[in-house]
């Protein structure tokens, strides 16, 4: 809770005892025909009404049985008080006042408003017979009207202290999604990106490893490379946590045919990279970037191919298949993650293994193309490379 909060939580509990203003009506009785018994009765009976009051405004939570006791030891207040005061009309109005901050439903509160202005009829005329229709009948009207006017009114403000009750658990839950969602990307990202440039960085090791011997001078430029990746990782890692940005699908191809290079793979990309937002760019950057290093990792393979087309259907597609050895495919949280972006905006990701893997990505078609040819996943299809190693 905020420091705002707190300082509009005390203004409401500072407004309900605004309402004892109503009690006024208690004393006019006392003032117009004092006697010693009826001033000890009313300041008996506001006394008490002070506490109810009090214990109605602490028990702030809607529907809490205290309420309702509270409301109801309000009415019998007014039934016991008002043969001897007729200001104790009073506590029917107070009574109104809090029904429709307690009870939700609109029809209940008009029942019992309607039940309690019966009740001060009934009671005005048992009590008051002999002056009934002067002096009964009009102070129960003015009760009623009053009962009808604060109650409805407080119909109104208790709905709308309902509708900002859940607008704010409704902030406070996109709040808590937006959290959760920005920790996923952040996994899913940092997944990405480390998990690429540390299979680099023990691809080339291993092979700097092996030539240090052999070949001294090109161990020396591995083992630069290996800094030069590492603290590129770095920056990607800050990126990131602050909000990962791709360099583009060139770069990223750029990087994927020197990583895939290393380990003995030959890319070929048989299409232009397309033109896109940087949202679907991004995606298909890290999407690049995950297939490239579970082939590193996993797929035992010696040729990569990766084709950029739009689908008959109108999207975006991006085909990468490679001629490994790899019977059974199981998600885990580069592919998992894969997934959950590529489904975040729209998309679509199948994964299928005959031989190889092959992965198909498809984004909505959202900005103008051209020359990109449809797709097919028959890699049979496949002609006339325009970048090959």
């Amino acid at each position: 809770m905020t420091g705002n909060d707190n300082i509009s939580n005390k203004q409401e509990n500072k407004w309900p005892w605004i309402w004892l203003a109503y009690t006024g009506f208690l004393f006019i009785d006392p003032i117009l025909e004092p006697s010693r018994n009826l001033w000890l009765g009313t300041i008996a009976v506001f006394v008490t009404f002070l506490t109810l009051f009090y214990g109605y405004v602490r028990s702030t939570d809607e529907g809490r049985p205290l309420r309702f006791w509270m409301i109801g030891a309000t009415i019998l207040l007014g039934l016991i008080t008002f043969p001897w005061n007729a200001g104790a009309t009073t506590f029917f109005v107070y009574a109104a006042g809090f029904l429709p901050f307690s009870i939700e439903s609109k029809s209940r509160v008009l029942s019992l408003f309607f039940a309690e202005s019966l009740a001060i009829l009934a009671e005005a005329y048992v009590f008051r017979a002999p002056g009934f229709f002067h002096i009964g009948l009009p102070n129960a009207i003015v009760c009623i009207f009053l009962l009808v006017v604060i109650g409805g009114g407080n119909i109104f403000f208790a709905e709308q202290k309902r509708a900002d009750c859940k607008l704010r658990l409704a902030q406070e839950e996109n709040v808590a999604l937006a959290a959760v969602a920005e920790r996923e990307r952040i996994a899913r990202d940092l997944h990405d990106v480390l998990g690429h440039t540390l299979s680099v960085i023990v691809l080339k090791a291993e092979l700097a490893g092996r030539l240090v011997e052999t070949d001294p001078q090109r161990a020396a430029h591995e083992i630069a490379d290996v800094e030069k990746t590492a603290r590129t990782a770095l920056s990607e890692v800050r990126e990131a946590i602050g909000g990962y940005r791709s360099q583009g699908l060139t770069a990223e191809m750029e990087q994927a045919r020197k990583t895939l290079q290393s380990a003995g793979v030959a890319l070929s990309c048989e299409s232009p990279v397309p033109q896109l937002n940087a949202t679907e760019e991004t995606a298909l950057c890290l999407t690049v970037r995950e297939a490239v290093t579970n082939i590193v990792r996993h797929a035992k393979a010696k040729q990569c191919r990766i084709r950029f087309a739009r689908s008959e259907d109108g999207y975006h597609s991006l085909l990468i298949t490679d001629d490994g050895a790899q019977p059974k495919i199981r998600e885990g949280n580069g592919l998992r993650g894969m997934r959950e972006r590529v489904q975040a905006l729209g998309g679509r990701l199948s994964v299928t293994t005959s031989p190889g893997v092959t992965i198909l990505i498809e984004l909505p078609h959202t900005t103008d193309t051209h020359n990109e040819p449809t797709l097919s996943t028959d890699s049979s299809e496949i002609k006339a490379p325009l970048l090959t190693t």
